[in-house]
């Protein structure tokens, strides 16, 4: 692997991974990050969490249910309360603030402001003081106990690729001891069977009528299982990595469109944006296929057969943009040689005909347009500022990190979310 190691996210893994991005000289610690407990935060908490009313299932734009959530300090020292509820196993698509209805009210705790927060792309419960800036937590007694109504809903534009959920309540700070968080699970209604988007790379293989090595042909797969549709289009990001390093990789990426081969361009030699999915893929859109093939321009600086690894990301093109999905794939790839000149044509295999154009990508660093990639010179450190999914909660972030800091657990992990790679 090279000093231009791609690092690499895991898709839907939200409190496996931490990760600090810098926005204006703020430090924005995701939530998924676990906080080392200070001195105070002693994991002292047990949460409980009542039956919700009324019972039932939860309708689109429908009636909400509220349930109690109490935190019992079990120990002779106070103890801060940082709340964070967790929304799990929803379906296939990400989830947007307004997909989901929830409010908190304190009824034996102060009172209490909520918002919803979608770092590392996963829909997260928050709840402070009124009044108090991000971060800031309760402070519960010695053997005392605080108790919270907490209403939850399903707003109107909640996917129909998601069904029934788990909510769990936690701490983001470490305050809750092992094995006492509490969770419920939420039934909707209708009944959803739920999937996922499944993405892959198929048939990679040399080119028809080009010497070994020298180009690279392949399928990019897109598949959901599952009921439902995505509401929004889809949008990949299509990463690169090398084995070796040069100055000029210049790495040209082609398409088959109506039948012939057009050129992807980018001001990225390290990344490429493919056409959008339009809304409503589902299950029944069946298996979607972009040909795709590789080659090295003429002005590389590859001298000799190197390693490639193309990463694709998936993510909805508005809202909740945070990369979902994905596959990767490695081939070796050679330059062309002095005497090698037949064109490569294309595989008998190539059947589906995207289309030729490009629909608007979130990102406005790469732009996938259907011509010849002039691309022929590196720019050192490549890549658009890392997703960090903030919302309009960035200022709850940097409180949180703020506060977090001064107790002394954040750690800066050096990290690229979304398709970049960390270049040396």
């Amino acid at each position: 692997m090279s000093a231009r190691t791609a690092t690499r996210r895991s898709f839907r893994t939200a409190a496996a991974t931490a990760v600090v991005a810098t926005v204006a000289g703020t430090v924005l610690l995701p939530l998924s990050a676990h906080a080392a407990p200070a001195d105070d935060n002693h994991a002292a908490l047990k949460l409980a969490m009542s039956a919700p009313v009324p019972s039932g299932p939860l309708t689109r734009g429908g009636a909400t249910e509220t349930f109690e959530l109490t935190a019992t300090n079990t120990t002779d020292k106070a103890s801060s309360f940082h709340p964070w509820l967790l929304l799990h196993g929803a379906g296939a698509s990400p989830l947007g603030q307004s997909d989901v209805v929830f409010k908190v009210e304190g009824v034996t705790a102060p009172a209490t402001e909520s918002s919803i927060g979608q770092q590392d792309g996963e829909w997260q419960g928050l709840f402070r003081p009124a009044g108090k800036p991000g971060g800031e937590g309760f402070e519960i007694p010695a053997g005392a106990k605080m108790t919270w109504k907490v209403t939850i809903g399903l707003g109107k534009s909640y996917p129909t690729t998601n069904g029934d959920f788990e909510l769990k309540a936690t701490s983001y700070s470490g305050e809750v001891a092992e094995g006492n968080a509490a969770s419920l699970t939420f039934k909707t209604d209708p009944s959803v069977k739920t999937g996922k988007l499944e993405t892959a790379f198929k048939n990679v293989g040399d080119c028809k009528g080009v010497p070994a090595l020298q180009c690279r042909e392949m399928d990019l797969t897109y598949r959901l299982t599952g009921d439902g549709a995505f509401k929004t289009a889809l949008y990949t990001s299509l990463g690169v990595n090398f084995g070796s390093n040069v100055k000029v990789p210049n790495l040209q990426l082609e398409m088959l469109v109506d039948g012939k081969w057009q050129g992807v361009s980018t001001a990225d030699p390290y990344s490429f944006m493919l056409p959008t999915i339009p809304a409503g893929f589902s299950a029944a859109s069946g298996e979607r296929v972009l040909h795709l093939r590789t080659s090295f321009g003429p002005n590389t600086d590859y001298k000799k057969a190197t390693e490639v690894t193309l990463q694709a990301s998936v993510g909805l093109a508005e809202g909740n943009t945070y990369e979902f999905s994905g596959a990767e794939t490695k081939f070796q790839l050679a330059p062309a040689t002095a005497t090698t000149s037949p064109s490569p044509t294309p595989s008998k295999s190539a059947t589906a005909q995207p289309s030729a154009s490009a629909s608007p990508s979130p990102s406005s660093s790469t732009t996938a347009v259907v011509a010849a990639n002039t691309n022929t010179k590196a720019t050192g450190t490549t890549g658009s500022l890392a997703h960090t999914g903030a919302d309009s909660n960035t200022g709850l972030y940097a409180g949180l990190a703020a506060a977090l800091v001064a107790l002394g657990g954040a750690a800066a992990w050096l990290g690229a979310r979304r398709r970049r790679a960390t270049r040396a």
